[in-house]
């Protein structure tokens, strides 16, 4: 009876060695099978998630430069709009005296608007080279023309090169005396910077040193 519980219990101790055994060579050889897999994976992974944040930050980059060019050609757009709109006071322009008006109101009207004692000097001025009415009539405009455009350089540009075409060098040496005393009259002298009267010299055809 001893005996054979002896062979029971050895028999019993032998078949856990084996199952020990058994689950060991089956845990190597899953973890031999599935760890290589198993990284196979993360590498997939890793490489997808890298290009996804990598096409992410090209797409947001992308947006950005296309906000950027929208806004730089927006304000291109407004710029030249702006422009143009300055120009169309001055475009319409054909005739000497009113350009000479337009030329006087914007430059003594830089610093402020023109009150009614300047506006009786540039009528004054004005009315050496032109009749009453055609007086009344260039001083109106003048003064509408300069109140568009809040660039006296603009001007400037414009109508001194139309008016050198059109006067000989005597009357472009007026021009720039009726310009000085539209400016000493009026309300209060007014000081023209003397950049602003090289420009306006140099686009009426003079030397300019």
């Amino acid at each position: 009876m001893v005996e054979r519980t002896s062979r029971f219990h050895f028999r019993a101790q032998l078949l856990r060695v084996e199952a020990t055994q058994e689950f060991s060579y089956r845990r190597r050889d899953f973890g031999g099978f599935d760890m290589p897999f198993l990284i196979a994976i993360l590498g997939v992974l890793g490489a997808a998630a890298f290009w996804w944040y990598r096409m992410k930050a090209m797409n947001e980059a992308a947006r950005d430069v296309a906000d950027v060019m929208g806004r730089v050609q927006g304000s291109v757009r407004r710029k030249k709009l702006r422009k143009q709109a300055a120009l169309s006071p001055l475009t319409a322009i054909d005739d000497p005296v009113v350009a000479a008006a337009t030329l006087i109101t914007s430059i003594v009207s830089e610093d402020g608007p023109v009150l009614p004692q300047r506006e009786a000097v540039i009528r004054a001025v004005i009315s050496e080279i032109a009749d009453k009415k055609k007086t009344d009539e260039a001083v109106i405009y003048a003064k509408w023309a300069a109140a568009q455009i809040d660039d006296t350089t603009v001007v400037i540009d414009k109508l001194a090169p139309f008016l050198r075409e059109r006067l000989d060098v005597a009357e472009r040496n007026d021009l720039l005396q009726m310009v000085n005393r539209a400016a000493q009259g009026g309300e209060k002298s007014l000081e023209i910077s003397d950049q602003r009267i090289l420009r306006l010299r140099q686009k009426l055809g003079f030397e300019v040193n």
